[in-house]
């Protein structure tokens, strides 16, 4: 006979609770966590000592109770009540906050830092790192496990990833999903920023992506792939399709599975565009780096500038790899064509002064450049479904590279000639699902696409797109439609199956079965629900008149919402605009991540493991989601492009020296305290000029002052600091 355990008559286990570690029943104090060893005489001494010295516990025993007050900034009111310091939701709390500000573990054993808390409540008690290394660990598992929950009730998700280098000299790839979860929210969530050792070869990409897709419990639910135009990413993208294929798992085929990142597209045809006026571009260029470089250059040019009351705007010094870049600095160096020659009057080493009709080519171009620079502001957004206005934004591309091509300057016909060529060999084909996303928006739908197509396409293929477009939207909705019914057929039969045990145990007095009549009327209801009426949710929609936006009211609609308030009458529809609108057109989120990942490797924090980094970087997003906080870092969203060799030969650029020069460059014109770049190479070394020790360049220039090149030998920063107004 088991003995009876002896109950505890002591008061002091009112404070204490026992839990159990690695089979060990030990103390633990309810106000501050702390454990103590098993006493084998059962003696309460030791606990009771420590109640005079804890201080959360002398806390709550005051008399006068501390309120705490929490004000809400939505509406203005607050809210009292008592106050009790909870040392694990302080720890929680310091977790999310160096997270999501990418602060160091060692913040948290920073002296001030400690006073400043300390000042703050008397009940704080210091952190070491690598407890904070702890917490934030807690928070990632916490967070990973309620993303994982969540995915777990979203029908399709879609993908972007990207490959990014370190100044670690590590291979990282990024996985970002995209989703719209039950409230109609677009939802972008970081699932993996995980190490990939090389090579890099499509396979090997895969398998990654297969691995990642498996750890989440997703591998049934991928709807599309974004990626840019890298071989070994169309590799990856074949295996992974034939794969999907083969599980049954792919909409129509795979026929909107591939993605081509659209922003990255347009950077190549602009820049193929903008090699017919590179002698100009390179003279603007060579003049505004001969101004920038010295600070009494700039005074004596805007004394200039003020003298003719031009306005005060700053001269742009651009990242030749990067056109958008280009465009900002030959848009601002126009307001300022004449001051260039009366500055060449005074200096007569300048000798960059654009002629009369070379200026008016650059205006000519810019006006060209202004609409693609639009676009692309357009389609990188990640916090609005983009796939559903790229249609509109190609077919108004086309349309001023028609206009252009009639173009009376020789120049211009003969830019647009190569941007027009790009532009077919990219979009040439019909893009299915900018076509299908544009159709579910209630503004365009089919309309759009009779209006688009004959300008983009020529006319006989215009009119065997439209009818392929329509054909496999419907394809498309019969798999929704037959996912419904299989779903409504499998629900049905749980709800007889439950009735029939329900009416088994009722019927044991009386024996027979008895069956309420809202049940019965629920069995007619699904029953008649699955038989198809004569016209489809689709027709339907495509039948109704297109959704006209109030004067003024157009760039604030909102398609997701839209959908949200018709769900009940397209109820398959519905679920099939869900997913293909979560769909992005560019890896703008993944590229972002890249920059969040140079601010946390940076030379402090070099040695950190991937484990680590992985945990920063994807802990930082999902608290940023916890809180609904948007990225606050004004770095650039596009810089990787630099980085690809791919880039680099389809845009005619040489070894990646071309990338250093280019950042450079660009640092001599950005307003921030210092920025830095790696010099990772000897062969990039020497090409600068440089040390053989030398490893980092860093520019000092605050508010435009005197430049000064620092080498700091063996010390690596890697390139963050850069304008987003530059890029976007």
């Amino acid at each position: 006979m088991k003995e009876k355990k002896r109950k505890r008559t002591s008061d002091v286990w009112n404070d204490f609770v026992e839990v159990d570690r690695d089979g060990v029943k030990q103390p633990q104090c309810k106000w501050c966590k702390t454990l103590f060893k098993a006493s084998r005489s059962s003696s309460t001494t030791t606990l009771r000592r420590h109640l005079l010295t804890c201080l959360p516990y002398m806390g709550s025993k005051k008399k006068q109770k501390v309120l705490a007050v929490e004000s809400k900034e939505v509406d203005g009111n607050f809210t009292v009540s008592n106050f009790t310091y909870d040392r694990g939701r302080v720890r929680e709390l310091a977790a999310h906050m160096i997270l999501y500000h990418e602060y160091p573990f060692s913040m948290m054993e920073h002296v001030v830092f400690n006073k400043f808390m300390s000042a703050n409540t008397p009940y704080w008690e210091k952190m070491s790192r690598a407890l904070a290394k702890k917490e934030c660990m807690r928070t990632y598992e916490n967070e990973k496990a309620k993303l994982r929950t969540l995915l777990k009730h979203v029908n399709k998700v879609h993908i972007t990833t990207d490959m990014w280098t370190s100044c670690q000299k590590l291979s990282y790839m990024v996985v970002t999903v995209h989703f719209i979860d039950a409230d109609w929210h677009l939802q972008r969530r970081v699932l993996n920023f995980c190490n990939v050792p090389p090579p890099h070869t499509g396979l090997l990409i895969a398998d990654a992506l297969e691995k990642c897709f498996q750890t989440w419990g997703i591998e049934n639910k991928i709807s599309s792939i974004i990626v840019d135009n890298a071989s070994s990413n169309d590799v990856a993208i074949r295996i992974l399709k034939e794969d999907f294929r083969l599980k049954r798992t792919l909409t129509v085929g795979g026929k909107l599975f591939h993605v081509r990142c659209c922003a990255h597209i347009t950077n190549l045809l602009v820049q193929y565009g903008l090699g017919e006026i590179r002698d100009i571009v390179d003279c603007v260029r060579d003049g505004i780096k001969y101004l920038v470089a010295s600070e009494n250059r700039l005074k004596q040019f805007s004394e200039i500038a003020k003298q003719l009351q031009l306005p005060s705007k700053k001269l742009i010094l651009d990242v030749p790899t990067r056109w958008n870049s280009t465009y900002l600095m030959l848009d601002a160096a126009i307001q300022f064509k004449e001051v260039f020659p009366r500055y060449g009057d005074r200096d007569r080493c300048f000798e960059w002064v654009p002629t009369v009709e070379e200026w008016g080519q650059v205006e000519n171009v810019c006006q060209l450049l202004a609409i693609f620079n639009e676009v692309t502001n357009i389609v990188s957004g990640s916090d609005y479904p983009t796939a559903n206005l790229f249609l509109s934004e190609v077919w108004r591309m086309k349309d001023i590279l028609g206009k252009k091509s009639r173009d009376e300057n020789e120049y211009m016909k003969s830019m647009v000639r190569k941007m027009s060529a790009k532009f077919d060999k990219y979009w040439g084909e019909c893009n299915l699902l900018m076509s299908i996303a544009a159709v579910l928006d209630p503004r365009f739908k089919m309309v759009l696409i009779q209006f688009c197509f004959p300008l983009i396409y020529h006319m006989p293929n215009a009119a065997k797109n439209i009818d392929h477009v329509s054909q496999v939207l419907h394809e498309l909705y019969d798999e929704y439609v037959h996912e419904y019914n299989s779903t409504l057929e499998a629900q049905r039969e749980q709800d007889n199956a439950r009735m029939n045990v329900s009416g088994s145990s009722s019927s044991v007095g009386t024996g027979r079965s008895m069956q309420s009549g809202q049940s019965l009327f629920k069995s007619f209801v699904r029953s008649v629900d699955t038989v198809q009426p004569s016209k489809s949710e689709l027709d339907n929609y495509l039948e109704e008149s297109i959704y006209i936006c109030e004067e003024g009211s157009d760039a604030s609609f909102n398609a997701l919402d839209w959908w949200k308030t018709n769900s009940l009458k397209f109820r398959t529809l519905s679920k099939l605009a869900r997913d293909i609108l979560a769909t992005p057109i560019t890896t703008v989120s993944s590229e972002s991540t890249f920059s969040a990942g140079g601010r946390v490797i940076d030379p402090h924090r070099a040695s950190l493991s991937t484990e680590t980094v992985q945990m920063l970087l994807c802990g930082s997003d999902w608290v940023r989601a916890l809180y609904g906080l948007k990225k606050s870092s004004s770095n650039s969203l596009q810089i990787t492009y630099m980085y690809s060799s791919r880039s680099r030969v389809e845009l005619g650029l040489g070894s990646l020296t071309n990338r250093v020069r280019a950042e450079l460059e660009f640092l001599l014109n950005v307003n921030e305290p210092s920025s830095s770049v790696n010099i990772g190479s000897s062969n990039e070394r020497a090409e600068l000029g440089l040390d053989s020790s030398c490893e980092r360049a860093e520019f000092a220039q605050p508010k435009l002052a005197r430049t000064r090149l620092v080498y700091s030998p063996g010390y690596r920063i890697p390139f963050s600091n850069m304008r987003k107004d530059m890029y976007d």
